[in-house]
């Protein structure tokens, strides 16, 4: 499946660069036209904050994205890694950076919602921000070290069940998706594990495949590669259906778990009074990277769905959506203790 879907997405990058190649030069040589005629921008890099350690779902997409960006843009888009904090500490970074497009973020809608329902942070996230687009649309995969002796979602809870409080659990923070997530589930199941709270779920991966963390959620865009190497093994997905790309896989509603579902996407942000042309300039720029076939391909390999908003005012609609569902999981008896 892993072979298949990366021959593929080979075969897509090479088809692409022989067919349009002459179009991909001329369309980034319009898009710098249009930012120099229309406001001047960019004339220099842009920084790309990410709030959690190379190696993470968010980290993946925006290096991506930044590839695109700077072959459309005409300058380079450089990652800045600031993990911590469940991505708080790059949100305050971004929020506090001066609002003339040269500072932006990819940030998991989940942390940046679960962000918004917390009460003691230095600013303001509702009001911060300008919402440039949606980037991608994911699920989450349920993943177990290899030296857990499961080999199912089914023997997984009975092994659980058996040994309480002994198992594990890593997450990008407290307060991060992955930490909701568990807390959503141990509500619905009963179940008692222990959450391990870590600077990105980068570092959490390294301990599992080390033995000394038992499971995580992990977005498929991070986990995909370890399990097709055979380091972690995929036990479930957190889609509310069976996913069309780990078909084999149960969902974590189907052990116990009836409601559950877990899904995510990463969104593209510039702080609060970016000019509105520089703002339209990297919509039209990320819409454009995101309608690239080998962009697709590569995103679509990883589990993981380029999904562009329609207007950025469509995606801010889907932000105050998530806020909802998010602050109703703050709720949960287990994830409001740790957030006090």
């Amino acid at each position: 499946m892993f072979k298949f879907a990366y021959c593929r997405r080979v075969l897509a990058v090479a088809v692409l660069a022989f067919i349009t190649g002459g179009t991909v030069v001329q369309s980034n040589a319009i898009a710098q036209a249009t930012a120099g005629r229309v406001t001047g921008f960019p004339d220099k890099s842009i920084r790309l904050l990410v709030g959690n350690a190379p190696g993470g779902g968010s980290d993946i997409t925006a290096r991506i994205v930044a590839e695109k960006l700077t072959g459309l843009l005409g300058h380079p888009v450089i990652v800045d890694n600031r993990s911590g904090a469940s991505g708080i500490i790059a949100m305050n970074l971004a929020a506090q950076a001066p609002a003339n497009g040269y500072t932006l973020q990819v940030v998991a809608g989940a942390d940046l919602a679960g962000a918004m329902a917390q009460k003691k942070l230095a600013f303001d996230v509702r009001a911060a921000y300008a919402p440039i687009s949606q980037l991608t649309a994911q699920y989450y995969l349920l993943l177990a070290a290899p030296s857990l002796p499961v080999g199912s979602l089914k023997e997984l809870i009975e092994y659980v069940k058996g040994r309480p409080g002994a198992l594990t659990f890593g997450s990008a923070g407290i307060g991060s998706a992955g930490h909701a997530g568990l807390e959503f589930w141990k509500s619905l199941s009963g179940l008692n594990i222990v959450h391990v709270p870590y600077k990105g779920i980068a570092p959490a991966l390294t301990d599992m495949i080390g033995g000394q963390l038992h499971l995580a959620f992990v977005s498929t865009i991070s986990g995909v590669p370890h399990v097709s190497s055979g380091r972690l093994r995929a036990l479930a997905v957190t889609s509310a259906r069976r996913a069309q790309a780990f078909s084999d896989l149960p969902t974590v509603a189907e052990a116990g778990a009836a409601g559950f579902d877990l899904t995510n996407w990463y969104g593209f942000f510039a702080p609060a009074g970016t000019p509105q042309s520089a703002l339209e300039l990297l919509f039209r720029a990320a819409t454009q990277a995101l309608n690239s076939p080998d962009l697709q391909s590569r995103f679509a390999a990883s589990g993981a769905e380029a999904a562009p908003s329609a207007s950025s005012a469509q995606f801010a609609q889907l932000l105050a959506k998530e806020v909802a569902k998010w602050e109703k999981i703050m709720q949960l008896p287990g994830f409001a203790k740790s957030l006090q």
